[in-house]
């Protein structure tokens, strides 16, 4: 069998971000492109209300769902620093023990979730003609998040040796299954939205088992071994003061998220739909930043390994002109798409108001992309070499730029701080992120 690894300690930094972030932009790229098939199928075959259903789950989707996808990341940061080492026992006994983390913290968030869903949902003022379909929604989106926590800790893995290729097949293989299990389950079965939830859980689980069969298949270091399974106090503690972190610090900048929610549905039906529609065509297009992220985690994971302080400073110092060329790409397609987008999303007949506030919100949000964009560099850096508890406190930053966002638009802002406010959060954290790494790195100088 080929060995499918790539050691990042070596050959110039800026080829290796690139060759290693193209797969991961591609696999963003087909997972916005599903979730965006989603949306149409959902809005034209299911209703403008489904879509709004949907939107209204969006914020508590992000807090819980946010916390499983950074916990799985997180889990495989150790992974990828044992790796970068060469340490071979250390690699599978942070792999095993990473996976026995990740089961026991999804099944015990899944069961309290579902008992939580639609209390939540009431709790957040989700308009009354929402409800009932977000809460059976939610409901079947937090069943499967076992498969969210293990498709993200398995795609981290391969990441970690530095095959980010595979998964961006397997996750391209899984989202044509979800857009054709979408399309029987709404249009055969009239599932409703619950149709789109569980064609989203059994192709994240497809994913899963394809990662795992190319990991024991493809990678010499995965393996069945008694020792390496056997879990762990040490290891354990490692991967927990690294993965927990990073997924509190998804939901800590979530929550943030949850009070604009909060503003969003007090404005009513029209902006929910309208917000939600824009929120989806913007993660269409920041997706792939938040993969080239991802790619300088696994990077930095492996140099800090190795020690290769110098290699970092030299892979944030490349990493950024990589997003400000997308940026300017991704604004200059939203510039002249926007109202084709959100037509194609929202179908015929649907109230002007809506298609108008839409675009709104595209054409203030895509400005501020690049801020985005540097915020995932840096803050996948700070995660990369470990300094996951220090990295919550970016969360804290989200957080309160979209809280004053939302109390601004409450307060008499409008529509226009709603649309201010993830630019907010988004500034406020990499404030705090560049800061920081700058002080580290300074702190490993020769």
């Amino acid at each position: 069998m080929p060995n499918v690894t790539t050691d990042l300690t070596t050959g110039r930094p800026l080829t290796q971000l690139l060759r290693f972030s193209v797969p991961l932009v591609l696999g963003s790229f087909v997972q916005q492109l599903y979730n965006f098939a989603d949306t149409v199928v959902v809005g034209r075959f299911v209703g403008p209300d489904a879509l709004g259903a949907v939107g209204a789950t969006y914020a508590l989707n992000f807090l819980v769902l946010g916390f499983a996808q950074g916990a799985g990341i997180g889990f495989g940061i150790p992974v990828a620093q044992r790796f970068g080492a060469h340490d071979e026992e250390g690699f599978r006994r942070s792999l095993w023990n990473g996976a026995w983390a990740s089961a026991v913290l999804s099944i015990v968030l899944a069961v309290a979730m579902i008992v939580a869903a639609r209390p939540l949902l009431v709790l957040l003022g989700t308009p009354a003609d929402l409800l009932d379909m977000a809460a059976i929604y939610i409901a079947i989106v937090f069943a499967g998040i076992p498969a969210t926590l293990f498709y993200n800790y398995s795609a981290a893995v391969l990441r970690a040796v530095g095959d980010s290729r595979h998964p961006f097949i397997f996750l391209a293989i899984s989202c044509v299954v979800n857009v054709g299990l979408d399309l029987v389950f709404i249009l055969v079965f009239g599932m409703g939205v619950a149709g789109s939830a569980l064609g989203d859980v059994l192709g994240t689980l497809l994913s899963v088992a394809l990662n795992c069969w190319w990991a024991f298949s493809r990678v010499p270091w995965v393996r069945v071994e008694r020792a390496a399974m056997a879990p762990s106090g040490r290891h354990l503690r490692r991967l927990c003061v690294i993965g927990l972190p990073m997924g509190f610090e998804y939901s800590v900048s979530a929550v943030g998220a949850l009070a604009m929610q909060g503003a969003i549905n007090s404005f009513g039906t029209v902006t929910v739909t309208a917000q939600t529609t824009g929120e989806k065509i913007r993660q269409l297009f920041t997706l792939p930043m938040e993969s080239v992220g991802m790619a300088v985690a696994s990077y930095a994971g492996q140099n800090y390994g190795a020690r290769r302080f110098d290699r970092i400073r030299a892979g944030i110092r490349s990493a950024p002109g990589i997003q400000l060329a997308y940026c300017a790409v991704a604004w200059l397609a939203i510039f002249l798409l926007k109202g084709a987008l959100v037509g194609f999303v929202l179908g015929d007949g649907v109230s002007p108001a809506i298609t108008s506030e839409a675009v709104e919100y595209l054409s203030v949000i895509s400005c501020f992309f690049i801020l985005h964009g540097s915020l995932m560099v840096f803050r996948n850096t700070l995660q990369g070499m470990g300094h996951s508890v220090q990295a919550i406190i970016s969360g804290v930053g989200e957080l309160a730029g979209r809280c004053l966002g939302s109390l601004a638009a409450v307060a008499g802002g409008g529509f226009l701080m709603i649309c201010l406010a993830n630019p907010l959060a988004w500034a406020l954290a990499l404030a705090y992120c560049a800061t920081l790494v700058a002080l580290i790195l300074h702190k490993h100088r020769p």
